[in-house]
């Protein structure tokens, strides 16, 4: 994925969802041009999400304007909800399984099932076998629906019975030891750029535009987290584990860049954008970190 594309997602997740979900091409230009990236790069990166089925397009006068797919509005609640969500789950006892043989020749859709899965959060336990301490039901359904795999694939829900602890299926399945390292090298350096821009913000010495750069980078890093930890429920996790110190960083950090940001996201959007859109409004409580 192009590095324009993938900012591409970020700001539409933590942005233009939240204002009507619709935004004019030079809007889109003019906020990743703050990011170094130039006009023809955005064009080339949006129209190959529109072939992904990412984004859709309207024309209103000779504007174009583009929007999330339901496929892609889907994918952004997913990620959101992960992304904010700050405390591990609580866990029911019961393992999703997952296993397939899906036949050399559909081999693209097996490569395609694997990186969904891994997205999802499940573990590659054996060859073609899958495992979830999370409730991915509703995941997995819509996967098998997606690729059209039903007679390829069976998916149980069980309880482990041994001879070894649960613990031991977490660290056959997931390489725990790198995800803590990504998570203590976010934390070193977030840490500090988070003092330094607290202390900046304090002295009026950053503007909105920097706060709307500094907070999308925060969470277009953090979300990089999606791809590698699958969200283990607290009784599986390991009794230190930086993942829960990187949220609440993350946390401190999104608050404290989060108002000037929304300012400067909103100064462009309805700049640029015509009069009907004007009356789009952000809702401060779609999700946790901005509720009082």
């Amino acid at each position: 994925m192009s590095n324009t594309q993938s900012m591409i997602f970020t700001i539409y997740g933590d942005y233009i969802r939240h204002y009507g979900n619709k935004i004019w091409i030079g809007s889109l230009i003019r906020l990743l041009k703050e990011f170094g990236h130039n006009e023809q790069s955005v064009r080339v990166a949006v129209s190959r999400m529109m072939k992904q089925g990412w984004l859709e397009s309207e024309k209103v006068g000779n504007k174009s304007y583009y929007f999330l797919t339901k496929r892609g509005k889907l994918r952004m609640e997913e990620a959101a909800n992960r992304i904010f969500k700050l405390m591990p789950n609580e866990w029911d006892g019961k393992w999703r399984i997952l296993m397939y043989t899906i036949p050399e020749e559909k081999r693209q859709i097996r490569d395609e099932l694997r990186k969904e899965l891994l997205w999802s959060g499940f573990g590659s336990f054996s060859n073609g076998c899958w495992i979830s301490p999370n409730n991915l039901d509703n995941e997995v359904e819509f996967l098998i629906e997606k690729y059209d795999i039903n007679e390829y694939v069976d998916f149980f829900v069980s309880e482990y019975k041994g001879p070894k602890e649960n613990k031991a299926l977490v660290e056959k399945s997931w390489p725990l030891l790198e995800i803590e390292a990504r998570y203590k090298e976010f934390i070193t350096i977030y840490s500090q750029q988070y003092i330094v821009h607290q202390s900046m913000m304090n002295d009026k010495k950053m503007s909105l535009a920097e706060c709307f750069v500094e907070r999308t980078r925060l969470v277009h890093e953090y979300r990089k987290f999606l791809f590698i930890d699958p969200g283990l429920p607290k009784d599986l996790l390991p009794e230190i584990w930086s993942g829960n110190h990187a949220a609440l960083l993350f946390e401190q950090y999104y608050k404290l860049l989060a108002p000037s940001a929304s300012e400067f996201f909103e100064e462009v959007f309805q700049a640029d954008n015509d009069l009907q859109r004007k009356d789009v409004k952000y809702d401060a409580n779609y999700h946790p970190l901005l509720k009082e």
